[in-house]
């Protein structure tokens, strides 16, 4: 039997996955919790051979959850980030955190079932559009002077083609307080003040 515990925020999806790993007679459902805020002490009294952790969840990041359960847990379980995101930011800071899985919520029943199969016997699983964006991240060559992150950088390119702040939201999949933190990280990176700005040191400098 392998053990599982869920961490996600949206109340469907953790039930889908409930039900998917109850109805597999090799899976052993631990627990299902809709915030990690607690996640040292529900991983240690559910003992799970393998977490499905969400990424974005309310007070406590996915990321952050692991980096507590791998800080504080001697025999950490294996761990399979299950998100929205494709970015190459959060797919490497999820990686770096501990997890050795990474798949979109849009992957099947399936492939998940395939995939905690995997990681159980010793693998490392990706959906394939995450491993293409991955080696593609290797073979690029870095030449971001001024230290912008993936985020950082896609706003900025937004910023550049005219969008308003409420349209990079709504491109990016971000918040309207996310968008606005990244825009004061790029005025501080790009040293300037000013939307006007920090567009002509965009296009002057090629960062984007």
């Amino acid at each position: 039997m392998i053990s599982i515990s869920i961490f996600d925020d949206n109340d469907s999806l953790r039930e889908t996955l409930s039900l998917m790993v109850e109805s597999c007679d090799d899976f052993w459902l631990k627990g299902a919790y809709p915030h990690c805020m607690n996640v040292v002490e529900e991983v240690y009294k559910d003992n799970p051979d393998v977490i499905l952790m969400d990424i974005d969840m309310p007070g406590r990041t996915g990321i952050e959850a692991v980096q507590l359960i791998f800080k504080h847990l001697p025999k950490p379980p294996k761990i399979i980030m299950l998100t929205v995101h494709e970015d190459s930011e959060s797919i490497f800071e999820a990686v770096k955190a501990g997890a050795i899985g990474y798949l979109l919520k849009k992957s099947s029943r399936e492939k998940i079932i395939e995939s905690i199969h995997e990681i159980h016997q010793g693998g490392a699983v990706m959906t394939p559009s995450i491993a293409l964006k991955v080696m593609m991240a290797f073979q690029q060559p870095k030449s971001n002077k001024y230290s912008l992150t993936e985020k950082e950088t896609l706003v900025l390119k937004r910023l550049v083609e005219g969008d308003s702040y409420k349209l990079i939201a709504h491109n990016c999949t971000m918040s309207m307080s996310t968008v606005q933190t990244h825009i004061v990280h790029i005025y501080q990176k790009l040293m300037v003040n000013s939307k006007g700005e920090a567009i002509t040191k965009a296009i002057r400098d090629s960062v984007v």
